[in-house]
């Protein structure tokens, strides 16, 4: 699903214009990655935790050459589900 996907069916469920619509749903996704990017995890209640988390950094391999390379330490965003979304994926597939 993309974000103009997302913007009509707000617009369609809601009831405001395609472009209201549009920009809520930006204005909500940024205040998301504003906020992982600030290194703050975010809630979504009935929904789940985007959680950012700090990589060590770790020995690897280039796969062309096959020497070894550090690579360097980086911040990830992860995501857990809530039990609540969970569950209703289960019921999805039964």
């Amino acid at each position: 699903m993309t974000k103009s996907e997302i913007a009509k069916i707000v617009h369609e469920r809601v009831g405001l214009t395609k472009k209201e619509s549009a920009q809520i749903v930006e204005s909500v996704l940024s205040v998301v990655r504003n906020s992982l990017e600030k290194g703050e995890n975010v809630k979504l209640s009935g929904f789940g935790h985007f959680i950012v988390r700090q990589k060590h950094a770790r020995r690897g391999r280039n796969p062309k050459t096959g020497s070894d390379i550090t690579i360097a330490s980086r911040s990830v965003v992860t995501f857990r589900a809530s039990p609540l979304l969970k569950q209703k994926l289960i019921g999805a597939h039964e």
